[in-house]
């Protein structure tokens, strides 16, 4: 089993290292809120008081971090993860952050002789913690078959999406598309509460129909319909709107980089920005159809 640092235990990060725990991997955690580290110990994990300790004894670290910036801290700066770890060690950065910055620390990882996975992550705190998450790998072959086996033990559908970046790139691209759809599906449902179509009988229809879509049969933005989803549960997060519109603006950035055209992405950007600016960024992303109802 290996010695893991695992640096960032928010509310992805802490269920994953614990799944680490229980598939026997010796974990140390890194973070600046008490109350996950103790958490961790009580998983039976230890504690390494800087990402720098943990870089220089552990086989492989992860990191979770809430953006690039963050991450061009932790891995580039003076006593960083790069600077410390030994020849050799994997490191794997599951957080969403932009294409750029995961290729630049990829590069000076494989300029010190270490292998580095770009895997960021989908399926949201559920997913997290019943050790289900779908991994978007970047990275070189060897750096994947290393991260491999790790990543199994918190997710259930790894995939090697190509070069260092690629994680990225098909996080965002993904998560494009989901907020695109949310709002779709949330349009649908309100265009039909205004001609008088029942929640059910739409969901019904369109889910075995050619709408259908995740956004409709799993997380379906209406009460009823669909029991697990966040509307049941007045749109309690597992997967904040601030966290969908980090996302969708990370994929227009990326656009605007690559001079791709990409419309229906910029709109959505735009919507969540105003729902997120109407007071709603710790609501699930899927409380947008309250905002396109109007309340």
């Amino acid at each position: 089993m290996a010695r893991i640092g695992f640096i960032g235990l928010g509310n992805m990060g802490l269920p994953m290292a614990q799944n680490l725990l229980k598939a026997g991997h010796h974990v140390e955690g890194v973070d600046v809120n008490p109350a996950a580290i103790e958490k961790l110990k009580g998983a039976g994990g230890a504690v390494a008081e800087t990402a720098k300790i943990a870089a220089a004894r552990g086989d492989a670290v992860i990191t979770m971090l809430p953006s690039g910036k963050e991450v061009r801290e932790v891995y580039l700066g003076a006593g960083g993860i790069i600077e410390s770890a030994n020849a050799g060690t994997l490191l794997i950065d599951s957080s969403t952050i932009d294409v750029e910055t995961a290729r630049v620390v990829a590069a000076a990882a494989e300029k010190k002789g270490l292998l580095m996975v770009d895997a960021p992550v989908s399926g949201g705190v559920g997913g997290a913690q019943a050790a289900t998450l779908t991994f978007m790998v970047g990275g070189s072959a060897q750096a994947f078959t290393r991260a491999q086996p790790i990543l199994e033990k918190m997710g259930k559908t790894i995939v090697h999406a190509g070069g260092a970046g690629n994680g990225q790139a098909a996080k965002i691209c993904n998560n494009m598309i989901l907020g695109i759809s949310m709002i779709a599906v949330s349009e649908a449902f309100v265009l039909a509460e205004k001609l008088g179509l029942d929640h059910q009988k739409l969901f019904d229809i369109s889910s075995k129909s050619s709408g259908q879509c995740w956004s409709m049969t799993t997380y379906c933005p209406v009460p009823g319909p669909v029991p697990t989803s966040p509307a049941n549960r007045d749109y309690a997060a597992g997967f904040t709107a601030a966290m969908m519109l980090k996302d969708l603006r990370l994929s227009q950035e990326a656009a605007r980089a690559a001079k791709a055209r990409t419309p229906l992405g910029a709109g959505a950007e735009k919507i969540y920005s105003d729902y997120v600016g109407s007071g709603e960024a710790g609501r699930d992303f899927s409380g947008i159809i309250r905002f396109i109802r109007g309340g």
